[in-house]
């Protein structure tokens, strides 16, 4: 998951080890019962406008990209983040973008909710593009989505890593 892949700063090079050791230790990195977990995300661009697509975030009280859990089986993040971008989405034709290579890796804290206890996401970040923004419908009512150029992105969103991830979205563009 992370063979070639380089932290650029101190903070994300400690959250890459950690993830290091995660796969290192156990047989299901995926797996939701461990207080951290691998969980695969993306900021879905149109690449035509600029836009980037934000998902608000009930549990997290917060606009962020999409993505998640894998599904029992699952084993690949980006194979995750796309069909987690599909289903928040209902977009169709999600492609990695400009290619498949990982953007960031972070490690961040989840909140408890019901019976399920604070826990943290290694989660691997990707970037992936729609040619039909239009199309982009909610999964659900609580959880609206919306399009923004990608400067006001950067200031909508409350969480530091999330910021440094759309920078690096700049970087592609």
């Amino acid at each position: 998951m992370l063979v070639g892949y380089r932290a650029r700063d101190e903070v994300e090079r400690a959250d890459v080890a950690r993830i290091r050791e995660l796969l290192a230790a156990t047989a299901d990195p995926f797996a939701r019962d461990t207080p951290l977990h691998v969980t695969g995300s993306a900021v879905i661009v149109h690449p035509g406008t600029r836009r980037v697509l934000l998902r608000w975030h009930e549990r997290q009280q917060a606009w962020l990209q999409v993505g998640g859990h894998g599904d029992p089986g699952e084993t690949d993040p980006l194979a995750i983040a796309l069909r987690e971008g599909r289903e928040e989405t209902g977009l169709g034709d999600l492609v990695p973008w400009p290619t498949a290579d990982l953007l960031h890796a972070v490690v961040v804290p989840v909140p408890a909710k019901g019976a399920e206890p604070a826990h943290e996401h290694a989660d691997l970040r990707y970037v992936l593009a729609t040619g039909q923004p239009d199309a982009a419908r909610p999964e659900k009512p609580d959880a609206p989505l919306k399009w923004l150029p990608l400067d006001e992105a950067i200031d909508t969103v409350s969480e530091d890593n999330v910021r440094e991830t759309l920078r690096r979205v700049r970087e592609r563009f």
